[in-house]
């Protein structure tokens, strides 16, 4: 196993909540559990480090951070800004296969409601879908990086069944837009979305 491969294993134990922010991520422990020497650890490591999901802490070592109330509104201003900018590219963009995928998921999620698990990873894919018909790499890159940034929050803004039911219809609106092919319809629609996502979490701390 190298590095590469301890990275992504150590972002999906922090994605699953088994690490969790405050943890320290040791490298003799971290080894011992991987089965492998500290120097892919260490790689795996320093990667962590540099996307923001590991930070040295005094007499403590490394760990995984907790997001403070200004981070998370950081997080979700460029939330907006981004993912309001890759609705409006997708609405001149998309090919209809794009946007039949789009409008297939919103159609499932209207019957997951009541499962929150499903809809938490239906909303992910949601999410990478819609940026991805932005058809612009270097936005989709950005995106991908910011999004690293919220495993570190505790939870789901999707916690609550109303929460659930108006999310899905926030993304219907943002699908129809793509649809007709509005971009700034597109883009405000999204925007709407993630800053009621924004004021959701807030309303968690």
């Amino acid at each position: 196993m190298n590095g590469s491969e301890i990275y992504h294993r150590l972002i999906g134990l922090i994605e699953e909540r088994v690490l969790k922010p405050g943890d320290r991520l040791r490298e003799a422990d971290l080894a011992e559990e991987f089965g492998v020497s500290r120097t892919p650890i260490r790689e795996g490591l320093k990667r962590l480090e540099a996307q923001g999901l590991a930070v040295h802490e005094p007499n403590r070592g490394m760990v995984v951070p907790t997001l403070d109330h200004g981070q998370i509104n950081e997080v979700y201003f460029m939330r907006e800004v981004l993912e309001g900018t890759a609705a409006g590219l997708a609405a001149k963009h998309a090919s209809k296969p794009e946007v039949e995928i789009l409008q297939d998921l919103v159609s499932a999620d209207r019957k997951r409601i009541a499962d929150k698990d499903s809809l938490v990873r239906s909303n992910r894919e949601f999410h990478r879908r819609l940026c991805l018909a932005s058809h612009n790499r270097y936005l989709v890159d950005q995106i991908d990086h910011l999004r690293l940034s919220l495993i570190l929050m505790a939870g789901t803004t999707l916690d609550t069944p109303e929460r659930r039911e108006t999310a899905v219809e926030e993304h219907a609106a943002i699908v129809d837009a793509i649809l007709r092919g509005d971009c700034a319809a597109a883009e405000s629609a999204a925007r709407l979305h993630i800053a009621h996502a924004h004021k959701t979490r807030l309303q968690q701390i």
